[in-house]
């Protein structure tokens, strides 16, 4: 599967002595580096009859999902209780106590057995007695104080085997806080019994926008969607300057915003576009960060964005699609910096791009399967005149029309049923993580720590917004290191958003603030994931390969203090005027930073000049005019002088 690389390499350690082979079976390479980095990816092996049991398990618990939304009226506990006691039950049945665990075929222990079992009857004890504990309030019996106690504990099991151990560790830390604050009663009341814990508002945005949404993007990829978009932007862009790196930035960015999965779109896209950077020249280190900062960004792409969107819905009290889209103009920011730095870096290296003969026509393509693109087209209308739920229903439907022109693209029985159980297993770790959540957000505002973490911070940043906003990403990308997106932002929502809200900051760029620098975690050392899944592909050294994703996505560490300092990047309180001065400001700032981290503009830069351009692209992040007039002078400047030097250098080498 994995073999030792033959070629010369530093003799420095790399992703364990493994590297991918182009050579040998693609898919078999693909699994193995999800199992390494994805959680998700790491399942039991069943096969036979157990197979088609867990099967249909998972397709039937989608379809309930869908059920619950349109056709079952319940209340309001019942249907998330039931939703989570779903999830428990099948994470025992189908992820293993840890990694490499479910290799063994049809094999189970029998502790997974018992854990699936109580897990889900505590869950479902509190759906059939739901009236009657709603009732009695607080006062419940020593039985359903344990069965408390059992659920939330097997929630948090199910937690770590599915998205990882961070978040319990993190969860765990503030559940003990709460017990030093409340009773043991009064803790498993809230946590397990209302609607601020398990069952708490990730839940409920789970349960209603995000597995539907979650079944949408299943259905996308049934149509093969994804080499749609991978020819496409190989008609675009392939034949440039260091084309194949320019693919895997456009292609990465539609296929990201379809899968929601910063490593699964590394590994699955990257499996393409990374030997063809490899082939055209880019080191092994550029080439898997590229695809890594591409596919992160992915999350923050319109308009379906990664599951903190739809809770971002609820904590900003804002409707979806009114995110989607002043999330447009920050998205565009981002891949554009990723594109620029691509860019410099082939003009740095002077590597060109593929022949024109070995590349698709770009008519053709769109010819050929631009049909695939009606669902999210539908969706993007849908969002902005009717509900989610509705809009994503629709969109599914669509994508199983559209599928049917075509053979190669055609949704039959069997991919309509493997989309259903992408859709349940999607759906498990996304909600797990959600419950998890909610037990954090619960101690969060229960105990009042929230209060004192913002009391402390506003202190600490002596009432300058920019410290604040400073702490703020530090502590979102130390958080985004081990604890999901999801999870990320609902404890960034309810501690540090509030502190910028309170400090001036419009309430819908706070919560994208924390929602994107909670994204940029999966690029940043020490522990980034997709870069690290980037590497494997790419053969190279993973720290190495995330510092280069860091530096790629640069424009992820600017763009969010850009539209903190101006909210007219958001569409909040502007002009058409305002909105395009800060585009064309912040892609200047961009650039000149990318230049000077690149270290070319035209030409190569030397250090003081790097240091120069950076500042110059820093200043442009103030809306302020002196600071924009100074920042466009320096970074415009300092490019025009580069251009001018190398068409010198040029016409006296050639004389």
């Amino acid at each position: 599967m994995f073999k030792k690389k033959t070629n010369q390499q530093p003799p420095e350690k790399k992703n364990e002595n493994l590297t991918f082979d182009e050579n040998g079976d693609i898919d078999s390479q693909v699994q193995a580096v999800m199992e390494k980095y994805d959680r998700e990816a790491n399942v039991r092996n069943w096969a036979g009859i157990p197979r088609k049991v867990i099967r249909y398990l998972m397709v039937a618990f989608t379809i309930y999902c869908v059920l619950i939304n349109f056709l079952f009226s319940w209340e309001t506990r019942i249907e998330r209780a039931s939703f989570v006691g779903c999830i428990v039950f099948l994470v025992f049945l189908i992820f293993p106590s840890k990694k490499g665990g479910g290799k063994k075929r049809n094999y189970i222990p029998w502790y997974d057995v018992i854990l699936a079992a109580a897990g889900g009857f505590s869950y479902f004890y509190f759906v059939f007695n739901c009236q009657k504990i709603i009732a009695q309030g607080i006062m419940l019996s020593q039985f359903e104080v344990i069965l408390g106690i059992i659920g939330i504990l097997c929630t948090l099991e199910a937690c770590r085997r599915s998205v990882g151990i961070p978040i319990v560790i993190v969860s765990s830390c503030f559940i003990i806080y709460g017990l030093t604050q409340k009773s043991l009663l009064l803790t498993v009341y809230n946590l397990f019994y209302t609607t601020e814990g398990v069952i708490g508002t990730p839940i409920r945005a789970c349960s209603t926008f995000i597995v539907l949404f979650v079944m949408f993007g299943s259905f996308l990829k049934q149509t093969g969607i994804t080499d749609f978009f991978i020819e496409m932007a190989n008609s675009i862009a392939g034949s440039s300057d260091g084309g194949p790196a320019k693919v895997a930035v456009i292609s990465s960015a539609l296929c990201g915003m379809v899968s929601g999965s910063s490593v699964g779109n590394t590994v699955t896209t990257g499996a393409v576009t990374i030997p063809l950077m490899k082939k055209t020249g880019y080191k092994p280190e550029f080439a898997g960060a590229v695809e890594a900062a591409a596919s992160t960004g992915g999350q923050i792409m319109p308009p379906i964005m990664g599951a903190a969107a739809f809770l971002m819905a609820e904590y900003a009290s804002v409707p979806y699609g009114t995110i989607a889209v002043k999330a447009i103009l920050p998205a565009v920011l981002y891949f554009a910096g990723v594109f620029i730095s691509v860019h410099l870096e082939a003009k740095k290296t002077g590597l060109k791009g593929l022949s024109k003969d070995e590349l698709p026509n770009f008519f053709n393509v769109v010819f050929k399967k631009g049909y695939l693109l009606v669902p999210l087209i539908a969706l993007v209308i849908l969002i902005i005149k009717t509900t989610m739920a509705l809009a994503a229903i629709i969109g599914t439907l669509l994508a199983v029309i559209m599928s049917l022109f075509r053979k190669e693209t055609r949704i039959n029985v069997t991919r309509f049923f493997d989309a259903l159980e992408e859709t349940a297993k999607s759906t498990l770790t996304v909600g797990a993580a959600c419950a998890v959540a909610g037990i954090i957000a619960c101690i969060i505002t229960t105990t009042g720590i929230g209060t004192k973490l913002i009391s402390a911070i506003v202190s600490l940043s002596g009432g300058y917004i920019f410290i604040a906003m400073f702490l703020t990403m530090i502590t979102c990308i130390v958080l985004g290191m081990g604890v999901p997106t999801t999870a990320n932002y609902v404890i960034m929502a309810t501690t540090c958003a509030p502190i910028l809200i309170k400090m001036g900051m419009p309430a819908l760029c706070a919560h994208m603030f924390v929602f994107y620098f909670g994204i940029v975690a999966d690029i940043t050392p020490p522990v980034a994931l997709a870069a690290y899944a980037g590497s494997a592909i790419a053969g190279s050294r993973p720290m190495k390969t995330a510092v280069n994703a860091t530096t790629l996505a640069i424009a992820a560490f600017i763009v969010p203090y850009c539209f903190g300092f101006n909210p007219a990047l958001l569409f909040i309180d502007c002009t058409w005027w305002q909105g395009i001065q800060v585009v064309i400001t912040a892609l200047i700032g961009v650039y000149g930073v990318a230049a000077g981290l690149r270290g070319y503009a035209f030409d190569h830069l030397n250090v003081l000049l790097r240091i120069v351009i950076i500042a110059g692209g820093l200043l442009l992040i103030d809306a302020g005019a002196v600071t924009d007039i100074i920042g466009i002078v320096v970074v415009i400047g300092i490019s025009a002088f580069q251009q001018i030097a190398k068409k010198r250098n040029n016409s006296q080498a050639r004389n």
